[in-house]
């Protein structure tokens, strides 16, 4: 019997979708916004754009083989309209993730590691998770629903199940916080946010770092 061929999704599109979701949310933030808080409660709005551009432009970095220079992961402070350079920095990182040929480079994260590198389509697996997970940080800052498709957060919640929890997560930089408990009959979307440390619920619960 002819078994039929099940093609995996391409983690670029799947990341290039999520990262222009976080791009329409972007556009509607406003120089008022920026002190606004963030499910992250070490951030406000405007550091968390800082970070989400920065991370573009060094995964963007890390795909042409140069993810190893620190520079290419030093953020810059937010101040005024956010829309043009947030804008800029997802495009690159999704046009540098299209190359033909980057699937087969090494990715240099030297915020996860400096002892190793990582291979291509689990590096950017961890782009499109962040990004699935800071559209929420983003539309729940402003107000706004994340509008995140159903097959973009069943492609991301595997990859949110197979990070480590542990005291590492307690540390400073961390990208998670300890993982929360997630109840039976939770929905994909509030299983990322619990088992990453974030509250569904948020402002209310515990928060990620």
């Amino acid at each position: 019997m002819h078994m039929p061929t099940i093609t995996e999704p391409d983690i670029r599109q799947l990341d290039a979708r999520a990262v222009r979701i976080s791009v329409a949310i972007v556009s509607r933030v406003t120089a008022d916004d920026l002190d606004r808080p963030t499910p992250c409660s070490a951030w406000n709005l405007a550091q968390l754009l800082a970070h989400m551009t920065v991370q573009h432009r060094g995964f963007a970095a890390a795909s042409a083989g140069r993810g190893a220079d620190l520079a290419a992961w030093r953020s810059e402070p937010v101040t005024g309209d956010p829309v043009p350079a947030y804008a800029e920095a997802a495009e690159g990182v999704i046009a540098a993730f299209a190359r033909d040929g980057v699937l087969e480079q090494p990715f240099a994260l030297p915020e996860i590691s400096t002892a190793m590198t990582f291979p291509a389509a689990r590096a950017i697996g961890f782009h499109f998770l962040d990004y699935v997970v800071h559209t929420w940080d983003l539309a729940r800052s402003l107000g706004l629903p994340a509008d995140l498709p159903a097959d973009l957060v069943a492609a991301a919640l595997p990859r949110a199940e197979a990070v480590p929890d542990g005291p590492a997560r307690q540390a400073t930089g961390a990208a998670f916080r300890p993982g929360l408990a997630v109840p039976d009959g939770a929905d994909p979307l509030d299983r990322i946010l619990l088992l990453l440390g974030r509250s569904p619920d948020w402002p209310g619960g515990k928060l990620c770092p």
